[in-house]
């Protein structure tokens, strides 16, 4: 069974759905170097655990998805070398195998949208707002900020959120393709469950396949992209669910995928 073994993350499992909250309201969820090592535990976790299907990261509270690193605790690092070597959240999110999905409720600054970013997809709440805010202190993302910002908004809009670190609001985000869905606060966290619980239903070989696909589509050039996906494709059509999935459609019901 996944679980923390801190209050400041904390992690909830309803079947093959994990819920992974910031769990520090008052701080506006800005991560510790402590809920950093707990992050990259939990990654490790998450991705050795079959049962898992989807998992589901947001914020604790009203006001944040997440404000990024806690900035009081950046000069506890003796040297930059230091700092270039730390336990990073970022890091550990992007080793995660499964489908994420970010439910980004209120502010989502500096590392917090790096954080989201990281995810496969992104729903906001109305009141949510993102900002490159790292220029406004001095330096600048470091956990994928300009590689994702220019690949989900564009150039232009990336550089307008790197250079000025001013937020925008829920619905540019979704004119700019930031998210995928803006929601009523409230009504945010049971559709991204919801949406989880229909991805964990789906064959869990193939939804990781379909994630690590779209990540070489941003990175390999088109016709290495194109023999990866049908290497993966092969990879899938091997498998027992993929079996499972035909004998289901010729029988005319529901498919039962095991991951195998």
């Amino acid at each position: 069974m996944i679980s923390s073994t801190i209050d400041e993350v904390a992690v909830e499992v309803d079947g093959g759905v994990v819920v992974v909250t910031l769990n520090r309201p008052a701080k506006l969820n800005a991560v510790t170097p402590e809920m950093s090592k707990e992050l990259t535990r939990l990654a490790h976790a998450l991705n050795d655990d079959d049962s898992v299907r989807a998992i589901v990261l947001t914020g604790a509270g009203e006001r944040a998805f997440c404000a990024g690193s806690d900035i009081r605790t950046l000069d506890e690092y003796s040297t930059p070398w230091e700092f270039r070597n730390r336990v990073d959240y970022c890091d550990a999110l992007r080793e995660v195998r499964k489908p994420v999905i970010a439910a980004i409720n209120g502010y989502a600054f500096g590392g917090g949208v790096e954080t989201a970013m990281i995810c496969d997809i992104r729903l906001a709440s109305d009141n949510a707002q993102f900002a490159a805010s790292e220029i406004k202190l001095g330096w600048i993302g470091g956990g994928g900020m300009s590689a994702f910002l220019a690949h989900s908004a564009g150039a232009s809009n990336a550089a307008l959120m790197l250079l000025t670190g001013d937020p925008i609001d829920a619905s540019t985000a979704l004119s700019w393709g930031l998210v995928s869905e803006v929601h009523p606060q409230d009504a945010l966290l049971d559709r991204a469950r919801e949406l989880a619980a229909v991805i964990a239903s789906r064959p869990p070989i193939a939804a990781q396949t379909a994630k690590a696909n779209l990540r070489a589509a941003f990175t390999m050039p088109f016709d290495d992209a194109m023999r990866y996906e049908r290497d993966l494709q092969t990879i899938c059509f091997a498998t027992a669910d993929a079996a499972e999935g035909r004998a289901a459609f010729t029988e005319k019901r529901p498919g039962i995928f095991t991951g195998r």
